[in-house]
């Protein structure tokens, strides 16, 4: 093991089982001995070793981007940066295979989830910023005053500053890129704080960026945990300018009580306890198939996924039986296996949170139609966090788990009889992220779809995203937007310059 303080390359620190900080330019280690275990979910063994960030070295990580600010980065022009991105997509494409390894190592998901969606996103990510920071404009306007006079109004954007972007477990290096892509092309510099369960790829993003020549401190990564830890050293810092941050709800808000005294801005995207509404017109097939996705992928762990579904009262057993069908077919095992559909959730206490929510259902006396345990996986998978997909039928909307984000891969399936009740179940709820509208009415799809209170809302549709529209929530959900012109919105600062002609 190299000497504390010793700089090392990634790739000896994989080598060794550990994975270190990177700061300034380098990977380090902290000056204490504090390690912590990486688990691979999907076994329940120790995959890698953790350096915990101390104080000190976060104050070192955010010195060192803010030197950056004043160094050779500020004369970077927009073309600049984005070809940097666009050399880093490509420095991806060509260790592909190292990303989904260690994306698949962290999270124990798919292999063919975190090929598809993972890291082939995070490519997306890097380019498509490139497109839209590339191609922005800027506003300008003619002033003509009563007098006579005339002016010139334009804003000049200028970067934000030190950006802490904090990301979480479930899609690590897409949530990663969806923040570092805008803010770098824009002309910050960031100090990361990647999940202490994921550790892995904000590492390994870190090398790509150096092999493409981004300059020392501009990407900072600090590993550890939230309170007491890397993460509240990181946000509290007076040398942090704004904070970027996906996460839990409760999580947000003490992140927001912790910068609120330096009034510094905030964007958030939280929790969510998202719905859909199936009416009976719907295609059930193409229905089916969507909700599927939408309450099952990544194990039921994205911001995204659908946990309330409200069905018109015609084809509800319809639905309820499609479903528990699909759930069973869904394939539990080995996630380097190319079959395998469905990963373990992210750790053994996650999935103790979840099953205190089965516990929950049943004591509201739902029927459970499929799942509501614990699978046997077999010698070499039951140490990992295994949960069975999980459908219950039964409950009230105002039962704790029809209201509390489960963040697993269950759903609530209710009736409904008229519009106007589907819409008020859909937006009784504290959280505002995302909903689907399931119809072949266009006309009912669009005005329910601009009915919910939600950030997102699809019609026949779940997750298909456009990087140039907003993505962020209401409520629960979060505060503020990213992608497209709304990301350059929060990591640029704008000065407007007032020249009279």
């Amino acid at each position: 093991m190299a000497r504390s303080g010793e700089h090392m390359t990634m790739t000896a620190a994989f080598a060794e089982g550990i994975v270190h900080n990177f700061v300034g330019g380098r990977f380090v280690e902290p000056d204490t001995t504090s390690l912590f275990d990486n688990v691979d979910p999907a076994t329940g063994h120790v995959a890698a070793r953790v350096h915990e960030a101390d104080a000190a070295l976060v104050a070192r990580a955010v010195q060192a981007a803010r030197d950056a600010l004043g160094g050779s980065w500020s004369r970077w022009t927009t073309n600049d940066r984005t070809a940097l991105l666009r050399r880093a997509a490509d420095r991806i494409e060509e260790r592909f295979e190292e990303f989904v390894a260690a994306e698949v190592r962290d999270t124990g998901k798919p292999v063919t989830h975190a090929r598809d969606v993972d890291v082939a996103r995070a490519i997306t990510n890097l380019r498509a910023f490139a497109d839209i920071v590339g191609a922005a404009g800027q506003e300008s306007f003619l002033t003509e005053l009563p007098d006579g006079r005339r002016a010139l109004n334009y804003a000049v954007r200028k970067p934000l500053g030190v950006v802490a972007v904090v990301v979480p477990w479930n899609l690590p290096l897409l949530l990663l890129t969806w923040k570092v892509a805008p803010a770098l092309a824009c002309g910050n510099a960031v100090v990361v704080k990647p999940s202490e369960e994921t550790p892995s790829t904000a590492a390994l993003l870190a090398e790509v960026l150096r092999e493409v020549g981004l300059p020392d401190g501009v990407y900072n990564v600090v590993h550890g945990f939230g309170r007491d830890s890397a993460g509240e050293f990181l946000t509290g810092h007076p040398g942090i300018d704004g904070v970027t941050f996906t996460g839990s709800t409760a999580t947000g808000a003490h992140v927001m009580r912790t910068v609120a005294a330096r009034v510094r801005p905030v964007s958030f995207e939280l929790g969510g306890k998202n719905a859909a509404v199936v009416f009976a017109d719907a295609d059930l097939g193409a229905t089916l198939d969507g909700l599927t996705r939408s309450i099952f992928s990544n194990t039921g762990q994205v911001c995204l996924c659908t946990e309330r579904v409200y069905v018109q009262r015609p084809i509800f057993d319809d639905v309820v039986n499609g479903l528990a069908a699909r759930a069973e077919a869904l394939a539990l095992g080995d996630p380097l296996s190319e079959t395998t559909t469905t990963g373990p959730l992210i750790s053994q206490a996650h999935r103790d949170k979840v099953l205190a929510y089965f516990g929950l259902a049943e004591e509201a006396g739902a029927r459970t139609v499929v799942g509501g345990g614990v699978p046997a996986m077999g010698p070499a998978l039951d140490g990992g966090s295994w949960i069975e997909p999980t459908i219950w039928v039964g409950l009230d909307q105002r039962d704790r788990v029809m209201r509390e984000e489960v963040f697993g891969p269950v759903a609530g399936l209710i009736p409904f009889d008229s519009e106007e009740e589907a819409i008020a179940l859909a937006n009784d709820t504290e959280y505002g992220l995302a909903s689907s509208v399931w119809t072949s009415d266009l006309t009912r799809g669009h005005r329910v779809a601009q009915a919910m209170r939600v950030g997102m809302s699809w019609v026949n549709t779940w997750y298909l995203r456009d990087l140039r529209s907003p993505f962020g929530g209401m409520g629960l959900s979060g505060i503020g937007r990213e992608g497209g012109e709304a990301s350059l919105h929060f990591y640029t600062e704008p000065t407007n310059v007032c020249v009279q002609l």
